[in-house]
């Protein structure tokens, strides 16, 4: 879902605004997953599994760069709603 879209949701009483906290808890989630992703891919030995992991880590590099564009997008400067 595209954040003008929850904002329209938000609007019309449809969503619950999105908390600080429940994306930073996004955010450690894939950098966790991040890691893990890196040390499977140096335990491997396979090119093809090597090369399906290096996609995962572009994957999960993508929705940590789009997560912490909406933390500063929901003004994680502000005290944390959680």
């Amino acid at each position: 879902m595209k954040y003008s879209e929850s904002v329209e949701k938000l609007e019309k009483g449809k969503a619950e605004k999105i908390k600080p906290g429940h994306v930073k808890k996004v955010i450690k989630k894939l950098k966790l997953k991040r890691e893990l992703l890196i040390e499977e891919q140096a335990e491997t030995k396979k090119d093809t599994t090597k090369e399906r992991l290096g996609l995962k880590l572009l994957t999960v590099a993508e929705q940590i760069k789009r997560a912490e564009w909406l933390l500063g997008e929901i003004g994680a400067a502000t005290p944390d709603e959680d």
